[in-house]
């Protein structure tokens, strides 16, 4: 059968269970911003859930030594960026045996408070133990899925704890390779979080043996974002790394989860599936950590570990495959690993490829998959688009402003964020020097919120000003 055939034959419909939680009137906490311009970045990639920044005014191009600083964090153990809202930024991270959210006032740094709680998580391949998901805020509560699966609910105001729950123990998740790694979503009343439980059984299998995991129903699960209630669950899916991104497709809301087997389509507020695509390598240890692209009527999908990617057009019901790169052996249009690609304008940008050696920067077109350029010698890398350019991270902590046109790689501005006063010596990394303030692996996307430039390397998260605050 044709690829496009067997994708075709598995785009099928199915069911779940559920019920319409009520609505409750909630008062929100007091806004501590200064700058008036701008918008909130609540949630991983941001309000549109495509690392994409509604903001203008960009000051193009950067000074020779980058945008001003306006403060610095020292961070813990961890992957994730933060999240920003009513001025206030809240940043997950681990210290020993412990994971800690730590809110600060987001223009200055000023610590708020901090809300912590035991974790015993040890990574498979010796990766950092830390949270791999940002925070979510939804009016006065703050979400965190941490590495181990616990989930809390949590006051924005102080920290204390609304609800909490241990989705490892209550669902009978198997370890992932790298842990929980997908950021919920809040949809409406519910909170939708990638779960991925497996039977009683399928616990004693040994770790990283995940092909012999299979699934109980609660690959997706739909809670009451006020009570942790479950409202439904769906799919015999395992998790992965990408995060559910929600879309209004012909007037009807859908979301749409990359799970560890493909692509789920499904309405959120009753859990109904209206398509399973599978799409993943056949090899043991790879992971879909790319979110869904979603543009008008269609889905784009990529991973970097075998099949690569594929444009769906999605319909109730169903879905029909636009191109695919798994009828194509060699010259695959695009293979994220764990970057999203951003969509502007008929063109997809993202970094394709599995290593830091091999890694370009590409621009493709949506409709087609055909490359447009493609920049090697980056690294893998994470892109932010605003006002008509991308920001985009490498892994190894470079920061490069280009123009957002899919006619060439073009380089604006092109910076390492170093020390501007002095301080202790940095610890020694080969091949970076000691005074590089995004030390390796810097691999989460950048972020914008009030015109202010939120980057984090191993170590540190730095705010610089990208974008002059108003005149009051």
């Amino acid at each position: 059968m044709a690829v496009a055939g067997w994708l075709g034959a598995f785009c099928v419909a199915g069911f779940a269970r559920g019920a319409e939680p009520s609505t409750a009137a909630v008062a929100l906490p007091p806004d501590l911003r200064t700058r008036s311009d701008g918008e909130d970045w609540p949630t991983f990639l941001g309000p549109r859930h495509n690392s994409t920044s509604a903001e203008r005014g960009l000051k193009v191009p950067w000074p020779a030594d980058g945008p001003p600083i306006r403060w610095q964090h020292r961070l813990g153990v961890g992957y994730s960026m933060p999240t920003i809202s009513r001025g206030r930024l809240f940043q997950f991270e681990s210290f020993g045996p412990r994971a800690q959210l730590t809110c600060l006032e987001s223009e200055t740094g000023k610590l708020l408070w901090k809300f912590d709680y035991p974790s015993a998580y040890q990574d498979l391949y010796g990766y950092d133990a830390g949270p791999r998901t940002s925070p979510v805020v939804d009016d006065d509560r703050v979400y965190l899925f941490g590495v181990e699966g616990m989930l809390h609910c949590l006051r924005v105001s102080d920290g204390s704890v609304v609800w909490k729950l241990d989705t490892a123990a209550q669902f009978g998740v198997v370890q992932n390779f790298f842990g929980v790694g997908s950021t919920p979503l809040v949809e409406g009343e519910l909170l939708i979080v990638p779960v991925g439980g497996s039977p009683p059984d399928d616990q004693k299998i040994a770790p990283g043996r995940l092909d012999l995991v299979t699934g109980n129903g609660s690959g997706i699960v739909a809670f009451d974002k006020h009570t942790g209630a479950v409202r439904y669950q769906l799919t015999d899916e395992l998790a992965s790394y990408a995060s559910p991104v929600p879309a209004t497709i012909g007037g009807r809301r859908w979301c749409f989860v990359f799970a560890r087997g493909g692509l789920v389509g499904f309405e959120p507020g009753n859990g109904r599936v209206e398509f399973q695509v599978p799409w993943r390598a056949s090899i043991l240890e790879s992971v879909n950590a790319s979110n869904p692209v979603v543009v008008d009527e269609r889905v784009f999908i990529s991973e970097t570990y075998g099949p690569g990617s594929a444009l769906l057009r999605v319909r109730p019901g169903g879905c029909d495959v636009v191109w695919s790169d798994a009828e194509r052996r060699r010259g695959k249009a695009m293979q994220t690993h764990w970057n999203t690609v951003i969509h502007h304008q008929g063109y997809l940008y993202g970094s394709s490829g599995r290593h830091t050696e091999d890694a370009e920067l590409r621009c493709i077109a949506l409709e087609t998959g055909e490359v447009q350029w493609s920049e090697p010698g980056l690294s893998r890398s994470s892109l932010l688009y605003v006002d008509e350019h991308f920001i985009c991270l490498t892994e190894l902590g470079e920061l490069l402003l280009l123009r957002a046109t899919p006619d060439k790689f073009d380089v604006v501005s092109r910076i390492t964020l170093r020390e501007r006063q002095p301080g202790p010596p940095a610890a020694a990394v080969p091949g970076i020097g000691p005074s590089q303030l995004l030390r390796p692996p810097a691999w989460a996307a950048p972020i914008l919120s009030h015109g202010l430039l939120y980057v984090r390397g191993k170590d540190r998260l730095v705010c610089l000003e990208a974008i002059p605050a108003a005149r009051q």
